[in-house]
């Protein structure tokens, strides 16, 4: 009796649960010093204990905002400093990552290998990122337009 080996992985399946875990971490951390009333386009610095946040209002519906938030690096030609937008709902208590470094639309899933040599769960990872950099204004010391 001879037993198949199959020499195919098994296609990736998102954890839908531990996204959803992760994108309402994401809004807690940004409801600690995220103005409600921030003006489209005026920037605000959050400056916390590991660093300083800048954040930029985009876009400002009943329910959403589209934010963009990004940490300046020292000047060096071999980073570019993080930037990520970020849609924040209000109504499900949610922030999630639209766009990232080099990604303008995220994709849930991606095959593995592929062109741009993604990740398969690249929008968990690029969610987590962003998980990390919030934690850099956690404990804001100033908000300043």
């Amino acid at each position: 009796m001879t037993k198949s080996i199959s020499r195919h992985k098994p296609r990736y399946q998102p954890n839908v649960s531990d996204f959803l875990a992760l994108c309402g971490r994401n809004y807690g951390h940004i409801l600690k010093w995220l103005p409600l009333q921030l003006s489209l386009d005026s920037p605000c610095m959050v400056e916390g204990a590991f660093g300083v946040l800048m954040v930029r209002v985009l876009e400002n519906t009943k329910y959403t905002q589209l934010v963009e938030i990004s940490r300046q690096l020292p000047d060096s030609a071999f980073f570019a400093p993080p930037r990520v937008q970020v849609r924040v709902y209000h109504d499900a208590k949610l922030a999630e990552v639209l766009t990232g470094q080099q990604i303008y639309l995220l994709r849930p899933v991606y095959d593995y290998p592929n062109q741009h040599m993604h990740h398969s769960d690249e929008k968990y990872r690029v969610n987590a990122f962003l998980e990390e950099l919030l934690k850099i204004g956690c404990r804001p010391r100033v908000c300043q337009s």
